[in-house]
């Protein structure tokens, strides 16, 4: 069992129940998964960047990503609908407990500048997303073997209904907002 699982289950549930004034212990938000997708524009000229992107995020979430293919043809950027153009990997359960305790654990402090992430990429329904520039903060990627720096978003999907109550549950998990 996760170590950031078994917080929500022991305290974080009970508080946010009395924080946020609510009733039921069902009422209270939860994470239900954890997004981290990652665009390679490139891959339309050069498709082993895409191969690299794909072994990165498999190292980076224990877990095997899928092909992002394009929707619309869009001439200017020599792109046709069906080519590969990103990978995305869809967290939930234990793993994503898991990412979420290193990502705020391990990953954030080792940013350079880091002063906490920003509290205004909520969506209006209580999700967060936020963007890492290259994927050498994480541990799991050597720097050798990196060809081209490459960013990530990941997307925190919950159950919130509003985004206040999205960033009051965050909070409680660890998530370093920005005063």
């Amino acid at each position: 069992m996760s170590r950031l699982y078994q917080k929500y289950k022991d305290t974080v549930r009970e508080e946010l129940k009395k924080e946020l004034n609510l009733k039921n212990i069902m009422m209270v938000p939860k994470l239900e998964k954890i997004v981290v997708n990652s665009g390679v524009g490139e891959a339309t000229q050069n498709i082993k960047l895409l191969d690299k992107v794909m072994e990165e995020l498999a190292a980076i979430t224990g877990q095997r990503p899928i092909i992002r293919r394009a929707k619309k043809s869009i001439a200017a950027f020599r792109l046709r609908a069906g080519m590969p153009v990103g990978a995305t990997v869809t967290l939930r359960g234990i793993r994503m407990y898991e990412f979420m305790d290193r990502l705020v654990s391990v990953v954030m402090p080792r940013i350079k500048d880091f002063r906490g992430v920003s509290p205004r990429s909520f969506d209006g329904r209580g999700n967060y997303t936020i963007a890492i520039k290259d994927q050498l903060v994480f541990p799991e990627i050597s720097y050798s073997k990196v060809e081209k720096i490459k960013g990530m978003s990941i997307t925190f999907v919950t159950s919130a209904q509003t985004d206040e109550m999205g960033r009051v549950l965050l909070k409680h998990l660890g998530m370093p907002f920005r005063q």
